[in-house]
């Protein structure tokens, strides 16, 4: 290991329980996104910008994506730039993180702590968005913060992102940004995404499945249970299109990628709803959710054909003319789409200071893959630019209980700096 490595990880060291205490103060604002309910991530991105108001950062920029739904009508993304040795010459390393959080989900289930009322314990911290997203949020600032108090600069200049909007697609984050503000990017920049790995740190995903989430949407006619001839049971119409339609994606579309983990293309029913609050009611609407993650192989269009043609099949199979009306009738609604980029090169530099990075401070050997879920990653690649997800993680998120281990924190804030400094 370089000695200028050597003092900056023992600087991190030095600085564990100051990032113990930052993590804490950011679980405890809510960031939740207006899909879910929640009010954005306006608070979260002021305390952020109170903690680093006196850091020394060369530049700190705010850019507000417009949200009447969100607090202030805004969702706020943060760059604060650390220029390397040859000041805004310097090559440029991104290490993007997000502000968001999930929702708690049932409260009952968080025996530790309340979701946003953090604490340590066991050399953990437990707390909602703990590790998705603030461990690698925490840990990309002390990167910095280590090389700030020593005086170094790095032989790249770091931008931190922090961004909104990741857990419900990023249109008011990443996207919304390379959008509006194309100018930031650059095609020779490093990129990393600290929103993924494994538990020690050994993972480098390199490549994502594409992702489709879609509601089908069935209208019969709702009756009383007891005579179902006199309407159209939409919850039974429902049943059918799913069953089939899980049955014929699975064996269609069955291709096998050693890549990823797991290695085939997954079709996952996660939500349904209707209006029956009673049991004798047979209920006139029937909705039905998919969490599709695909083999880059494959084409989205085409799934989404096979899908509008099961649904005209099952409306035969189902058809019947009431009060003037036939029915069923059955609607796809896209929820969510991205379209899997090319994978990043394994043999791009990123990768290469990635991997060099970890066996220098770990004495291991860094594998790459890809992944079925998705993050910001992919809108870099469309662009051209390399970007590789890692971190070391125990993969509690959007669990109760969810927490970020301090050491992985200390840990991947040393391989963050070193990539800065290599």
């Amino acid at each position: 290991m370089s000695e200028v490595l050597e003092k900056v990880s023992l600087e991190i060291d030095r600085l564990r329980d100051e990032m113990v205490n930052t993590l804490i103060e950011l679980i405890k604002i809510p960031a939740i996104s207006p899909d879910y309910g929640g009010e954005g991530e306006y608070d979260k991105a002021q305390k952020l910008l109170e903690i680093i108001k006196d850091w020394p950062f060369d530049r700190v920029e705010v850019y507000e994506a417009p949200d009447e739904r969100a607090k202030n009508g805004v969702r706020p993304s943060i760059l604060a730039y650390y220029y390397g040795e040859e000041g805004e010459k310097s090559p440029r390393l991104w290490i993007l993180t997000h502000l968001d959080v999930v929702p708690p989900g049932d409260l009952s289930k968080w025996t530790v702590t309340e979701p946003f009322k953090p604490v340590v314990k066991d050399g953990k911290v437990y707390g909602r968005g703990s590790e998705d997203n603030g461990q690698s949020l925490v840990a990309s600032l002390y990167a910095v913060r280590a090389m700030m108090n020593l005086g170094i600069r790095p032989k790249r200049t770091v931008i931190l992102a922090f961004v909104s909007d990741e857990e419900t697609g990023s249109h008011y984050g990443v996207e919304w940004l390379i959008k509006n503000h194309p100018e930031l990017f650059r095609k020779d920049d490093l990129v990393l995404v600290p929103d993924g790995g494994n538990e020690d740190g050994t993972f480098i995903e390199v490549a994502e499945k594409s992702i489709l989430w879609f509601k089908l949407k069935v209208r019969g006619k709702q009756v009383h249970a007891s005579m179902p001839d006199k309407g159209l049971n939409a919850h039974r119409v429902a049943l059918d299109l799913a069953y089939h339609l899980d049955k014929l994606l699975h064996e269609k579309y069955n291709k096998k990628d050693e890549l990823f983990e797991p290695p085939e293309s997954t079709f996952e029913p996660t939500m349904v709803q209707n209006p029956a609050d009673s049991p004798n009611i047979a209920p006139g609407e029937h909705e039905v959710v998919f969490d599709c993650r695909v083999l880059p192989d494959y084409s989205l269009d085409d799934i989404l054909n096979d899908v509008k043609a099961l649904a005209d099949e099952v409306k035969e199979r189902h058809k019947r003319e009431i009060e003037g009306k036939v029915l069923p009738e059955i609607d796809v609604e896209i929820l969510q789409r991205l379209d899997a980029p090319a994978p990043t090169d394994p043999n791009s530099e990123i990768v290469v200071l990635l991997k060099e990075a970890i066996k220098k401070l770990r004495g291991k050997e860094a594998k790459v893959g890809g992944i079925g879920g998705g993050t910001f990653a992919a809108f870099f690649r469309k662009l051209g630019v390399p970007a590789v997800v890692w971190a070391t993680l125990d993969e509690t998120a959007h669990q109760p209980n969810e927490y970020a281990k301090i050491d992985n924190m200390v840990e991947d804030a040393k391989v963050m700096a070193a990539l800065a400094l290599l």
